[in-house]
Formats: C-alpha cells, structure tokens, sequence
C-alpha cells in the first residue's frame, strides 16, 4: 500500500490479501477494520471511501489487516463485540461474545428476577445485559482476575457498577451464602478432542481455559446442576449455555439434580444451545 491511496483501493487490496489467508469473510472483515482505521462510522463507508486516505490512516489500516491475516479475532483487532444492541470490550484474557449466546437472555427475560449469579462472567456480556435489561442486580464470578478487569470495565461502560458485584471465584469455591433467583453461565464446554478442529480465530487467540475443561466438556455442568441449588430461592432457575451435541446429557445433569420444568432450547442455527431448568425445594 502506498500514500494517497483512496479508501475504496485500499479496501480492494485488504479484502485480497484476506482472502489468501484463509479469512472466512474477507470483504465484511475488510469494511468493519477500514471503518476503525478512518475513526468512521461502517454505514459512512461509503461516502468516504473514494477519498485519499492519510498516511496516518493507512499505516493503521495495514497493521490492522496484518492481525486479521494472522487470524486475530476482528472483536479483539477493534477491541469491541456488539451483543444484544450494546458494545463490549473485548480482550484475549476474555471469549468473544457471539450471537448464540443471547438466546440465554431472550430465556432469562421471559419471567421476572431480582438477583442474579454469573459464574465465569468472561466480558460480563451476559450479567450486564440482563442487568441494563431490567432493575435488577448482580453477581459476577471469574476464575481469572484479568476477565474480571474486563468485565468491571464494561459495568463502569454501561453505568451498571452500582448493581453489580465482582467476585474471583472457581466456580461457587469462593461466593458467601446468598439467594438468586437466577443463575446463568456460559462455561467452558468444548471437549479436549474437539478443541483441535476449532478455527484458528478461537483455537490461537481466545483463553483455553474459557472454552475447554478438557476431558468430554460436560464437568463444568456437574458442578453447575450439583451446587446452584444452595444458591437459588425456590422456583429459582438455573440457566446454560450448552454445546450443539450436550443438549441430551446435560439436561438429564438438570433433572438428576432434582431440577424441574428442565427444557433444551434451540439457536437460530435449530443446534441445541441452551439447557434451563427450575429449583422446586422438595
């Protein structure tokens, strides 16, 4: 690339060189980085891409091509992941947020709650939304302080930090005896096999500990059925993420654990994603 290359050139040449690096969606990846390297808005692209671009603006732009041929997730490239009509943070000590994950939102607001659990928070994306979604509060866990940092600093983002609490726990080691009427969690539950066909973006750049627990990726959701219990009012819920292939396992997990009402719910993608159940005190 060289100085006074119009933007529309530019863009012609990032979405080639993409292209050859094996980018699954080379021309949106192209636009969305050449919108941050022109410090514009991605719907103002097109009334400024037929403009010279700075040298300033170029030389980002290559950098930030460079980091997308090198397979660099565009959320941790930019900083930001949109979920649920908000922008989060986003580093490589947290999961991307992905959009088959507010499913458990779209779940969590179909009945009311006032206090909510969190365990492995990662950007917060989903306690946060919940949270900037109703009048309620909240507790967010993490095993890595690094993700809690993270997720502290969307609370402060999004005004929420006088309803939301930070806890490093692993899992429930570390939360006092409280009661919520919701927990949710999206652990880690990807098996140690399956860890190896995962796309570059997530397998080299995404925290391992946030997407495996190794082993066949269903320990997590032992911990999570065995132990919410103490920690949910009656008619509590407990709600999942789950893999497209654990919907069978981890819902009879629910029922073992003395959960009713246990439902598995579906993604846009009709993949399993979702396992909910509700703690009735026996």
């Amino acid at each position: 690339m060289i100085a006074e290359k119009t933007g529309a050139i530019a863009l012609f040449e990032a979405v080639q060189l993409l292209k050859g690096a094996g980018v699954a969606d080379p021309a949106t990846d192209a636009r969305i980085l050449l919108a941050h390297a022109l410090k514009t808005e991605r719907a103002r692209l097109t009334l400024v891409v037929q403009e010279p671009m700075s040298s300033v603006a170029l030389a980002e732009y290559e950098t930030l091509i460079a980091a997308r041929m090198a397979r660099q997730p565009v959320s941790q490239i930019i900083g930001l992941r949109a979920f649920y009509g908000r922008d989060f943070r986003v580093t490589p000590d947290v999961l991307d947020p992905r959009p088959d994950t507010e499913l458990v939102i779209d779940l969590a607001l179909e009945r009311p709650f006032e206090r909510v659990l969190d365990l492995g928070t990662g950007t917060g994306c989903i306690l946060l939304t919940l949270l900037a979604e109703t009048k309620a509060t909240g507790l967010a866990t993490d095993v890595s302080t690094a993700a809690l940092d993270v997720a502290r600093g969307n609370a402060e983002a999004l005004n929420l930090t006088s309803r939301t609490e930070f806890i490093t726990s692993d899992w429930f080691a570390d939360i006092p005896p409280q009661a919520f009427d919701l927990i949710v969690s999206n652990p880690p539950y990807i098996s140690a096999q399956a860890m190896q066909t995962l796309a570059p973006e997530v397998r080299d750049w995404e925290p391992h500990g946030a997407l495996t627990p190794g082993g066949d990726g269903l320990g997590p959701y032992q911990i999570l059925t065995q132990n919410a219990p103490r920690y949910l009012v009656p008619n509590g819920r407990l709600i999942v993420e789950i893999g497209f292939d654990q919907g069978p396992q981890v819902a009879q997990m629910f029922e073992q654990a003395g959960f009713a009402q246990v439902a598995v719910s579906k993604d846009l993608s009709n993949n399993d994603r979702v396992v909910s159940g509700v703690w009735a005190e026996n």
